[in-house]
């Protein structure tokens, strides 16, 4: 495909996002219908739309709509192209630029409104600034770019130098990065990561910095009892079984089991052993965990340079929907905690209202169990936006509740 050929699929598959068709189900439907696309056109193209769902109404505004063509013409404008040679017109390239086109990509992009120029929804604008201060402006601004590619190094298979050379044979060069122990920083070649034979035999996963130091702060250890409550995929669980070196006994939920049904066969590939717990399972757990992670549902703006299309999907009602939602959730995982176990609350969330304030509300609720800290990291960390608080539970007299017989279903890696 030609750059222009490129340009016009992406300002088309962008037109369908913005009328609501889901991202990743209109990549793959153009994908399907476009054999003639090899890989690299395929990647360019769904870097055009990801690039122009970050900067959606920042780029509308300097192309003069917010549509496929004016958002795509926008950024091709910043990054120097020549409009002209891209849009001729002729073949599948784009048609010539209207005068009205070139007037507003005239403009300066710093008089647009703070929402506009900074890419987020209006009605966020009171609750950004309020959570993060004097970082505003600058979290924001970085999140108009894609997020880095980082990988954790699975250590129950091998090491970090290991895995480093492992990857560079494959073409993937990476660097350890010093926030979390393990970590990796993919400086060239990221999309030869899934291919590579430190991928496909477990030595790394790909983990966001941010959430592998969120699981780092859990405190995971060798012999416990650990339960993720909201496991979805189960990238954090599988850096917990890491983090306990497979010893003990490491149990994955959620709400809906469908969201952890590759994690079996990733758990494998690790080497990790997981039990996944069914619902009533997990109601007739009791409390006998030494840790339980709660990463919860929330708004996912700290995950907005990953998944853009999230924070023009969200809506005030969903926003107000969540903190009832995650107090409830951490309520029902306390009630796993061992006595003198912890719990540990993580969100992808920006907002304090998701965070500090829901930290707040279970210490209010629960004035017997001890605030244990909290990490709070964003883009300007290297990651993405991540929230944690620990609570320690209070210890009882007596005995702490025997341990319930092995679930079923659990599985475990080789």
């Amino acid at each position: 495909m030609t750059p222009g050929a490129r340009l016009s699929a992406a300002m088309a598959l962008l037109d369908a996002i913005l009328a609501g068709e889901p991202s990743e189900r209109a990549l793959t439907r153009w994908a399907r219908a476009s054999r003639f696309a090899g890989s690299k056109d395929r990647a360019a193209v769904r870097d055009l739309v990801f690039d122009g769902l970050r900067r959606r109404r920042s780029l509308g505004w300097l192309g003069g709509a917010e549509t496929g063509r004016a958002i795509l013409t926008a950024h091709a404008a910043l990054e120097g192209a020549d409009l002209d040679a891209l849009f001729t017109g002729e073949g599948f390239d784009p048609p010539p630029l209207t005068e009205a086109e070139r007037a507003a990509l005239a403009r300066d992009p710093a008089g647009a409104p703070d929402p506009v120029r900074l890419d987020y929804p209006d009605f966020l604008d009171a609750s950004l600034r309020a959570s993060l201060g004097a970082d505003f402006e600058p979290v924001l601004a970085a999140m108009h770019d894609r997020a880095p590619v980082d990988l954790r190094v699975n250590t129950l298979k091998t090491n970090l130098n290991a895995a480093l050379v492992v990857l560079a044979r494959d073409g993937v060069q990476a660097v350890p990065h010093p926030l979390v122990a393990n970590a990796l920083r993919v400086r060239d070649n990221p999309r030869l990561v899934s291919a590579s034979r430190a991928y496909s035999q477990g030595m790394v996963e790909l983990q966001d910095l941010s959430s592998q130091a969120v699981v780092a702060a859990c405190a995971a250890a060798p012999g416990m009892t650990v339960l993720d409550y909201c496991a979805g995929g189960g990238g954090k669980t599988l850096a917990l079984a890491a983090a306990m070196q497979g010893r003990g006994r490491l149990m994955a939920w959620d709400v809906n089991p469908r969201r952890m049904k590759d994690l079996p066969e990733r758990a494998r590939r690790a080497g990790a052993e997981v039990q996944l717990l069914a619902n009533a399972e997990r109601s007739a757990l009791g409390p006998v965990c030494d840790l339980v992670l709660v990463d919860a549902p929330c708004s996912g703006t700290g995950a907005w340079r990953r998944k853009p299309e999230g924070k023009w999907r969200l809506t005030p009602q969903d926003l107000a929907e969540f903190a009832p939602l995650q107090d409830r959730i951490l309520a029902q995982a306390a009630r796993h905690v061992r006595p003198g176990g912890s719990l540990a609350y993580a969100t992808c969330s920006l907002l304090a209202d998701e965070n500090e304030a829901r930290a707040a509300a279970f210490a209010a609720a629960h004035p017997d169990w001890t605030p244990l800290g909290e990490l709070r990291l964003g883009p300007l960390d290297g990651g993405d936006g991540f929230y944690l608080a620990r609570f320690a539970a209070p210890k009882a007299r007596g005995r702490a509740p025997a341990a319930p017989a092995q679930p079923r279903g659990a599985f475990r890696g080789s």
